[in-house]
């Protein structure tokens, strides 16, 4: 079985940090949100992966290499960016007929990974919600078989939402529906969708099985990223990567507190996530992202993401400032 792991996406709704930095790569808990998904697959047993890459793609390369470097790992280039249906296309000369486990770049989830490898079915990652409309749904029968799915229908049917893991044991009739659907053109909101394929799949007599995630982290965007950090730090425990005690601060558990760095006279926490060599000095921070080498003096940050390599003097309430960024509110 191979995982493809789709990370093309310009990550429009986490600008400004997606302008300098893929999404798939904002640090969460302190891990990111690629390593959380690439150990989840690797403990499961799988070993090699397919990246769909595009925008920044180089950093997703350098990441996977550094990070992961006896991962089995191959990378496709999707220039033109035209949806999830468009990127898993490009991997069918990678695939070569094999099971695929596919894995959206922005999403983590918790479920039996096991049991899903182990069916004898394909299977979809479902989750109820209140309003499917801006997602995928399946509409599903009391043996938890998938007799449709539309890709964010107006008048739902079903509130079982894809969550965006899928088991596909026919490859070859998945990359069959995709061809079909670029060929004609068939796009759904203006990309090519993996829904529709799997659509395509079902009608032409594919079973597909429903399975229920137990926790769903959007990443996608910054109210759910920050929410997704807050959860993720209290399911995995605060951490302290520094063995000297911080001048005159508070600290208030869950925080994850990168190598490197100089924190005085502040109170951090709870839920913030602090990257390496970042220096913060006179300051109250919680519930908040902080990245790698950034310097924050007399401040006051609450839901705030602050990229890397970033300079803030002065007191706000709520920021999101990418990296690279100097800024004197005083």
């Amino acid at each position: 079985m191979k995982a493809i792991i789709p990370v093309a996406g310009a990550g429009t709704k986490l600008r400004p940090h997606t302008y300098t930095q893929p999404k798939a790569l904002i640090p969460l808990a302190g891990k990111t949100v690629l390593s959380i998904i690439i150990e989840q697959l690797k403990n499961a047993g799988i070993n090699e992966f397919i990246f769909v890459v595009g925008y920044l793609g180089e950093k997703i390369q350098d990441y996977v290499k550094k990070e992961h470097p006896f991962l089995q790992s191959h990378f496709v280039h999707q220039n033109d960016r035209q949806g999830i249906g468009h990127a898993l296309k490009l991997t069918r000369d990678l695939v070569k007929g094999d099971e695929i486990f596919v894995v959206l770049g922005d999403t983590i989830t918790e479920y039996p990974i096991d049991e899903v490898l182990k069916s004898e079915y394909s299977m979809l990652g479902v989750k109820k919600v209140d309003d499917p409309r801006s997602f995928g749904v399946a509409e599903i029968d009391g043996d938890n078989i998938v007799r449709h799915v539309i890709e964010k229908p107006q008048i739902p049917k079903s509130n079982m939402a894809l969550v965006g893991v899928y088991k596909i044991k026919e490859s070859n009739l998945l990359f069959e529906c995709l061809e079909a659907n670029i060929m004609q053109g068939l796009k759904t909101h203006g990309e090519f969708s993996i829904t529709d394929a799997i659509d395509c799949m079902i009608k032409k007599g594919a079973q597909f099985k429903a399975f229920k995630v137990e926790s769903w982290f959007d990443c996608g965007k910054r109210e759910t990223l920050l929410e997704s950090n807050a959860t993720l730090l209290k399911k995995f425990g605060g951490s302290i990567m520094s063995s000297q005690a911080y001048e005159n601060t508070v600290i208030i558990q869950p925080v994850r507190i990168g190598k490197g760095c100089d924190i005085r006279n502040s109170i951090i926490g709870p839920n913030v996530t602090i990257g390496e060599n970042t220096t913060i000095e006179a300051s109250i921070i919680k519930n908040s992202i902080i990245g790698s080498f950034s310097n924050l003096f007399d401040i006051v940050l609450d839901y705030s993401i602050i990229g890397s390599d970033t300079g803030i003097r002065g007191e706000t309430r709520t920021l999101n400032i990418g990296d690279n960024t100097d800024i004197d509110l005083g």
